[in-house]
């Protein structure tokens, strides 16, 4: 088989992307990607995997079919078949897809989780010896959408469909999460637009609170601007915005900031409550620092939480009067569902997210 580098040029990616020592490129946020069309019978991925938890898989459409592909953890004790590691520098080669027809194929790797539970280096692909590799047929996307978030934002837990507005099951359904399937990445596709999804399940906007790293809760504010930023995979890698500059940025935050004291339900003028306003306030101002002309959606999801904090996303928003920073509420904001989106919930909020950027028309994506 002949391998195809990450750096290749036949390969188009999208993503937060960093390259590794070893020519590779480190995959952190969710629906990071390659897209590329290949000819032949067989195609694998060379990738080394930094497992944190959980059922970890990759995502993989071929031909418009999709589909998920296990990535062993360390803890196995042997390697699935499709699978094979080198010893020495723990790269594995993943056998995604064999027996196609021998036509062109269109492909796109994804990345289906969060940074929480794993990181990837993607090192390339693999086909037959004599198989062609080439670009996609479409064109890049024109559009640029930008997504701060948190599990919702990610997918995560979307695809366990028979608990469609129920509450989570206490079971490990991590591998059931997937990012294609978000409402962000379902409206990015509607609209014809590229889009980096920038999102930890269990952030919050705050750091020492919320789910993400307990007992030493990270938010948002020490995620945003890195590249990496899970301490228990590897050091942070600053992100320095320097490839990227967004149309549209989404902030859809403030679910998790809640636990473990629902502050802004509890005392919507108290102290902790008001200093959690002017931090989001911060946020929006560091966003608009970096994205002068992008137009800023503050909004929270479908998920069950408390109005205040629709109440007080809408205050701070005010407050900016600033007519490229706006409040966006889904018509269930809130009041959708006591578990985890799944697809059906992901879709409801997407079709309403593109009605309203649909909404400022055309000029909202030219510059």
């Amino acid at each position: 088989m002949q391998f195809i580098s990450a750096s290749d040029e036949s390969l188009r990616t999208q993503g937060r992307i960093t390259a590794t020592a070893d020519g590779g490129q480190l995959w952190v946020y969710p629906y990071t990607q390659a897209r590329f069309r290949f000819t032949g019978r067989t195609l694998a991925v060379r990738l080394r995997n930094h497992w944190n938890y959980g059922d970890i898989r990759l995502g993989v459409i071929i031909d418009n079919t999709q589909y998920s592909v296990r990535i062993p953890s360390p803890a196995e004790p042997d390697m699935p078949a499709n699978c094979a590691e080198d010893p020495e520098t723990g790269m594995l080669t993943l056998t995604i897809a064999d027996h196609l027809p021998t036509i062109e194929h269109e492909a796109v790797v994804f990345k289906r989780q969060d940074g929480g539970m794993h990181y990837l280096e993607f090192a390339g692909v693999l086909v037959d010896g004599d198989a062609r590799v080439s670009a996609p047929a479409q064109a890049p996307s024109e559009r640029r959408i930008e997504i701060y978030g948190d599990s919702v934002s990610c997918g995560e837990r979307n695809e366990a469909v028979l608990y469609t507005g129920k509450a989570d099951p206490d079971v490990d359904l991590s591998g059931y999460s997937n990012s294609w399937y978000s409402y962000g990445a379902i409206a990015a596709r509607k609209l014809g637009a590229d889009l980096r999804i920038i999102a930890q399940g269990g952030a919050p906007l705050l750091d020492g609170i919320g789910w993400f790293n307990a007992p030493d809760y990270i938010g948002m504010e020490s995620i945003w601007n890195r590249a990496a930023y899970n301490p228990a995979i590897s050091e942070p890698i600053m992100w320095d915005f320097h490839d990227y500059d967004p149309h549209v940025v989404v902030i859809a935050l403030g679910q998790n900031d809640s636990h473990p004291d629902d502050f802004m339900a509890r005392d919507y003028t108290g102290e902790t409550a008001v200093h959690w306003r002017a931090r989001y306030a911060d946020f929006i101002h560091a966003l608009r620092a970096q994205y002068p002309d992008a137009h800023i959606v503050c909004t929270t999801t479908v998920l069950e939480h408390d109005a205040n904090w629709d109440r007080a996303i809408d205050e701070v928003v005010a407050e900016c009067n600033d007519p490229q920073v706006t409040h966006f509420a889904y018509s269930r904001a809130g009041t959708g569902t006591p578990g985890h989106p799944r697809i059906t919930e992901d879709e409801e909020m997407a079709r309403e997210l593109c009605a309203y950027l649909e909404s400022f028309g055309a000029e909202l994506w030219e510059r």
